[in-house]
């Protein structure tokens, strides 16, 4: 009995971590805390630091992540989403409730041991997550969290230096640029659902034509930003970035029109991400 009790128990223990991890939007969550170390590193934060960074970057994304899908329950069960655990039923409400709460302690630790500076705009980037979650997703200004956040990032980064500075201003504006192309892609695969659940965002009223095209005029900013924002003028390599982003804005933005509902479409997004981190190690000395 007390063998067969052991396996159950650690059978319910590897269901939750799975459910946990489904519930905490993986993908994003990843990318955002890469971002923030790889941004972290150019501008010169000690390797020690960016572990740091990146434990207090990640706690609070899987707080969004968790707090999202928590907060979605009822509507994500309503639309019958199966991929979704704790609107099937897989994941239970109570162990989501207290992984949220030990995300957010531990993301407030970290976010201090990083210095007060930056323990602040770390927990902007969280606020803005939770706003998005608790009702800004179903209103005209679902854009402005992810602005918010994705412009705070760099500062993150930044005010994590031994010696705190503020990020650049083209920094924070290509940062934001990147965010608001992230509410717009991000939305588009959920439209129908949302909709069915009274959600309605700026992604849903703009419509997927509009949403695809603000998008690729956005990530073209935000890279001419990379690349002309530093003092010094670019050089080949950011002028090869920009016709990259021109190309890859094009041919994203065309194959998208005709599959508005594919999340590749938001995955999309990290190609051009990992294109201006590459811009950024060029001119990393210009980032504050």
């Amino acid at each position: 009995m007390a063998d067969r009790a052991g396996v159950t128990a650690q059978h319910r223990a590897m269901s939750a971590a799975r459910g946990l991890a489904l519930a905490c939007h993986l993908p994003p969550t990843v990318a955002v805390t890469a971002f923030a170390v790889v941004l972290a590193a150019l501008a010169g934060v000690p390797a020690g630091h960016c572990v740091l960074v990146a434990a207090a970057v990640l706690g609070g994304q899987l707080t969004i992540g968790w707090s999202n899908d928590r907060i979605d329950a009822a509507r994500d069960a309503r639309v019958g989403r199966r991929d979704k655990p704790i609107a099937t039923g897989a994941l239970d409400r109570v162990t989501v409730d207290r992984a949220i709460m030990i995300g957010l302690v531990a993301t407030l630790g970290f976010s201090l041991s990083l210095g007060p500076r930056a323990a602040v705009a770390n927990l902007i980037v969280v606020a803005s997550g939770w706003a998005y979650n608790l009702g800004l997703k179903a209103t005209w200004w679902s854009w402005l969290p992810y602005a918010v956040a994705f412009g705070s990032l760099p500062a993150v980064a930044t005010l994590a230096l031994p010696h705190p500075a503020w990020p650049a201003p083209w920094l924070v504006s290509a940062g934001a640029c990147l965010g608001v192309v992230g509410n717009l892609t991000n939305a588009l695969p959920d439209v129908v659902d949302d909709e069915r659940t009274g959600v309605r965002g700026a992604p849903h009223r703009l419509g997927a034509r509009w949403c695809l095209v603000l998008s690729s005029v956005l990530l073209l900013a935000s890279t001419a930003l990379a690349v002309f924002g530093p003092k010094e003028p670019p050089g080949v390599a950011g002028y090869v970035g920009l016709v990259i982003a021109v190309l890859l804005a094009s041919a994203g933005c065309s194959w998208a029109l005709n599959h508005p509902r594919a999340k590749a479409t938001f995955y999309g997004l990290f190609a051009f991400v990992a294109l201006q981190l590459a811009l950024l190690a060029i001119t990393s000395e210009h980032l504050r």
